[in-house]
């Protein structure tokens, strides 16, 4: 084995190490840091699934923003139980959605969710449940390419969404399509919002036809592929650096999403035979047996170095114990049996109400 390969190989020893030494670590003062932001002292992401009979927020037959991909009544999914559980925290409640009172708050402002279909997911989960508090509400919708608009006119209230799955640039070169892990250019369209929603993780995982890029870039450096993990902690960084550039608090704020895990792997909640395909009810277990994705062990260590207040909506673990809730075959806009996207109504909504917690 040459020098440079086996210096590779020390570096993706010791980073994975890391990685796992101070998992717990980690994830501790996220929480702790969550905990603190809350004015109630209350960690509203440690709780159960419990079931509520008035639940879902809103009917999918009223609700003229969600995608097919997301429709699962639309699309005959026998089974409704998955739309009727509450997320309870272990010490206190979480508020209860309300349309109107989220419109006159953010009244005149721009609300932007960033990144990948998970983003999308909880865009439209959002503007179905401002519509089910304001019926009657004019609004307007507007979807080009990788950009789109709900606007709520008669309180000026926009909803955008800005689709980038890696939030760091991908650019068409002479050598074929180039991840850049250094480069933000996508960033002068998030300037101006009155709150940003990042969210970026399933993507960086692609690969084959699926994988969107030829090359990553760094610098003057260029890799014919590397670590996932150290692609996204790098690209990871390249966004926090833009949100201490870029960001200024008195006008802004911004949320990180958090990692939302997929249910291909019954292992993960210990039946192997299993996947998302036919699950009707949440994991009801005190501990997840996969426990916490390297991903999120990844992404904690990016905002425990940002400068700039950023609240982190730590959804892996209640959204963990949600393998009842994926589309499935139940989707009108997807092949196969999707166990990575979210049914609406349904666990993005929980997403949305943490947001609306957060901000009240």
């Amino acid at each position: 084995m040459s020098f440079i390969l086996k210096a590779v190989f020390l570096f993706l020893s010791l980073f994975l190490f890391s990685l796992h030494k101070t998992k717990a670590e980690h994830y501790k003062n996220a929480s702790s840091s969550i905990a603190r932001k809350l004015a109630s002292g209350c960690n509203y992401f440690q709780g159960k699934w419990v079931y509520d009979s008035s639940y879902p927020l809103y009917d999918f037959s009223t609700c003229p923003f969600i995608d097919p991909e997301f429709n699962c009544q639309k699309y005959r999914r026998p089974d409704k139980l998955y739309q009727n559980y509450r997320w309870q925290p272990f010490s206190c409640d979480l508020p209860r959605f309300n349309g109107l009172y989220f419109l006159e708050k953010w009244r005149g402002k721009k609300i932007m969710f960033v990144g990948d279909s998970l983003s999308l997911n909880m865009w439209e989960s959002l503007s179905c449940m401002i519509h089910a508090s304001v019926p009657k509400a004019k609004y307007t919708i507007i979807r080009r390419g990788s950009l789109g608009s709900v606007t709520f006119q008669d309180y000026g209230v926009k909803l955008l969404l800005y689709r980038t799955p890696y939030l760091v640039d991908i650019v068409n070169e002479k050598a074929g399509r180039v991840l850049k892990l250094d480069s933000i250019q996508n960033g002068n369209a998030w300037r101006g919002m009155d709150m940003l929603i990042f969210n970026s993780w399933h993507w960086w995982t692609h690969i084959g036809r699926t994988q969107p890029w030829d090359y990553m870039q760094e610098g003057n450096k260029w890799y014919k592929d590397m670590n996932r993990l150290v692609a996204y902690y790098k690209g990871m960084t390249t966004w926090a650096r833009w949100v201490n550039l870029n960001v200024n608090p008195s006008k802004t704020k911004v949320f990180f999403q958090g990692i939302s895990p997929t249910h291909y792997e019954g292992k993960d909640w210990n039946e192997p035979s299993k996947t998302c395909y036919g699950e009707t009810q949440p994991f009801f277990g005190t501990r997840y047996p996969a426990g916490t994705p390297l991903s999120a062990v990844v992404m904690n260590k990016v905002l425990s170095r940002v400068k700039k207040p950023v609240y982190l909506l730590d959804v892996t673990t209640l959204s963990q114990y949600r393998k009842d809730a994926h589309p499935t075959v139940y989707s009108g806009d997807h092949t196969g049996t999707d166990c990575s996207h979210w049914c609406l109504p349904g666990l993005p909504d929980t997403w949305n109400q943490l947001l609306y917690a957060a901000l009240i």
